[in-house]
Parts: structure tokens; C-alpha cells; sequence
């Protein structure tokens, strides 16, 4: 376990890496004793000194869900970070490739909340609870190096979360069998990706649930209009600037951005 005065001051660095675009050695080499109670306190601060400059919290990301996206990070477990009301676009969005670092895309649904939900939750829990699922994409932003990175850095760095995109059409959560949502992901009109969200924790709804379980132990919850983004179904893909990336959702429609 880290001190105090540790926790605040990693949470100083990855505040001052977020405003520079900067990179980080790995904390883990730095702290070797830091465990993931310790990462998500130093989440907390980071957030809190957002939400001191103005920003607001309007949701939860949840990442490393699915065996592809383990495989990927050689992280085994999954984590959850914080979206902030300037990190949510809509598709079609042209984004600045430089305003974030190690800059790769992923393909999710996110679930908007009608209802809190409330720990210890099932996936009845979650489906009932949510308003609309809608296709999104997460961008990711790593403000600490990637080589050799292990959980507790990737928590620290609020999991990593640069933006969400969302388009599509929203659906009820009992309109269609979620666990059957499938997408293809293109990169300059060149398939890259392809998965089916049933990879996420065999139903992402049960991605929802493990968040709102995780949350009460830290002392917070799922709020209702909170929107989550779910986890990935496929693996990150890098992108460049002038990059035209699009996720086909199939009958849920599809999720477009460009990076300058």
C-alpha cells in the first residue's frame, strides 16, 4: 500500500500528463509495492481534480472484459474508469489525433441508465435498470508507457479512456438478444476488426453489473442517465492521423469518426 502523500502526487502526474499529452514511465516500476486499491485512489484524485476544473462525471467505462482484449494487454482482470461530460462525442466527430497519446480504437455497446443500479447486481438487474443500449467506440489514451504495463497502471491512468463516439440506433435492452450484437470495424474503409459482444463476459450486461459491484465497494454507485460503456468485443486498433474510422453494427446502424 502506497502513503498519502504518493497517491497525490502519481494523481498530480497523470493530471499534468492528461493537459501536456505526455507519457509516463511505468508506475509500477516506480512503485513496485502500489496495488489495484492503491490505483483506483489514485483514480479518484485524478478525477477529483477534473471535476475541479469544471468537468462532470456523466459515466463508467468498464474495460478488459473479453478473453480477446486479456490476450491483447495481458491483463486478466477487468477495471473501470470515469467519462467526463467533454469525453462523449457523437458519430461523425472529427478528433484531434494529437490530443491524446497511444492513440487506438475499440468497438463496445454502452448501456444508458434509466434506473440506478445497485450492488450486488445481476444482469436482470442491469437489463431492467437501462433505458437504451446504443453502438459506440471507445478511443483510448494511455498516459503511461505500454511496454510491460500491468493493471494497476492502466486503473491509475482512469483505464485509459480518451473519448467515447456513439451513433447507430438505440435499442431497448429486450428489443433484441444482446449477446448477439455483432460488429466489423474499418479503418480507411479496410476491415480491421470484427467481433460479437457476447465475448464480453459471455453477455455485456454482466460487464454493467460487475461495475455497479465494484463501485458500492468503493464507496459509489450506477446512477440513473449514467452512460457505460460496456467493453470491448474486439482488439485495439492503432490509428493515424487522417484515419477514417467505421464500426458496422449491422441493424443497430454504425458509429463513424475521423482523426486530423
Amino acid at each position: 500500500m502506497l502513503a498519502r502523500n504518493d497517491i497525490l502526487a502519481i494523481a498530480d502526474e497523470l493530471h499534468a500528463a492528461h493537459e501536456t499529452r505526455a507519457v509516463l514511465p511505468r508506475l509500477t516500476a516506480r512503485h513496485p509495492d502500489m496495488t489495484v486499491e492503491d490505483a483506483y485512489a489514485v483514480q479518484a484524485e485524478w478525477a477529483g481534480r477534473r471535476v475541479a476544473a469544471g468537468h462532470r462525471v456523466i459515466g463508467h467505462k468498464i474495460g478488459l472484459t473479453s478473453k480477446v482484449m486479456q490476450a491483447a494487454t495481458g491483463i486478466m482482470e477487468p477495471d473501470y474508469g470515469v467519462i467526463f461530460d467533454d469525453q462523449l462525442l457523437e458519430s461523425g466527430a472529427l478528433i484531434e489525433h494529437a490530443g491524446f497519446s497511444s492513440v487506438r480504437v475499440e468497438v463496445e455497446l454502452a448501456f444508458v441508465l434509466g434506473e440506478a443500479v445497485t450492488a450486488p447486481a445481476t444482469v436482470f438487474d442491469v437489463l431492467r435498470a437501462t433505458e437504451y443500449v446504443v453502438p459506440a467506440l471507445e478511443i483510448l489514451n494511455s498516459h503511461v508507457e505500454l511496454e510491460g504495463r500491468t493493471i494497476v497502471d492502466t486503473i491509475s491512468d482512469n483505464a485509459a479512456l480518451g473519448a467515447a463516439v456513439y451513433g447507430g440506433r438505440p435499442v431497448a435492452p429486450d428489443e433484441i438478444d444482446l449477446r448477439w450484437v455483432s460488429a466489423v470495424l474499418s479503418r480507411n474503409e479496410g476491415i480491421e476488426e470484427s467481433g460479437v459482444s457476447a465475448a464480453v463476459l459471455g453477455h455485456p450486461a454482466l460487464g454493467v453489473a460487475w461495475l455497479a459491484t465494484k463501485l458500492a465497494r468503493h464507496g459509489s454507485g450506477l446512477a440513473a442517465g449514467e452512460f457505460v460503456l460496456a467493453g470491448s468485443f474486439t482488439r485495439p486498433m492503432w490509428v493515424e492521423p487522417s484515419d477514417t474510422v467505421h464500426a458496422d453494427f449491422g441493424p443497430l446502424g454504425a458509429v463513424t469518426c475521423r482523426f486530423t
